[in-house]
């Protein structure tokens, strides 16, 4: 297992929008509002059309991480189930999100879907550079290579897609030079 390489593309993928939060509203129940929905189908049918395809989606329990990583299964025609998975509530460790992807290693293609702060935290630690300050917006992609699956995660940055980009009412007119 200690020499056990392959490269496994893995995505960061933050909730969208969610509703706010209400007095007697428990914050796990917190839903995506239609916009929220909107901006994340533009966004993910833009990767998808850049041939992202996840084989496998995780995501934390929250309902409006759930729900983002179900419309992410139909956006990219994943096959498998989203797993649901404590791992990546915004109380774990980074540490325990590295066990669960290499629980996972032998997926080609790994989403993860879930929460600030945990993720710009998450992003630098499978960097190897803790001092890399993320700002992780809502709907937000990161994509990161890995090729061994060690103690400690060694990744390689490839693109961080921001909702913004895949949105035609807030690229705003293009500029000349």
């Amino acid at each position: 297992m200690k020499g056990e390489t392959h490269r496994m593309l893995v995505y960061l993928l933050r909730h969208g929008i969610a509703e706010e939060g209400r007095i007697g509203m428990n914050d796990s129940d917190r839903e995506l509002t239609t916009e929220g929905r909107r901006r994340l189908r533009e966004t993910l049918r833009a990767l998808a059309s850049a041939e992202v395809n996840p084989s496998l989606i995780l995501s934390s329990p929250l309902k409006r991480a759930v729900q983002t990583a179900e419309i992410a299964r139909s956006v990219f025609k994943t096959k498998a189930s989203v797993l649901r998975t404590k791992a990546l509530t915004t109380s774990a460790a980074v540490e325990q999100v590295w066990d669960e992807i290499r629980a996972h290693r032998g997926e080609p293609e790994l989403m993860l879907v879930g929460h600030e702060p945990q993720f710009s935290n998450l992003a630098a630690y499978l960097l190897g550079a803790k001092e890399l300050r993320v700002d992780f917006k809502k709907g937000a992609v990161l994509r990161l290579d890995l090729e061994a699956f060690g103690a400690q995660p060694r990744g390689t940055l490839r693109w961080f897609f921001l909702a913004r980009f895949a949105s035609p009412s807030e690229r705003g007119p293009a500029k000349s030079d």
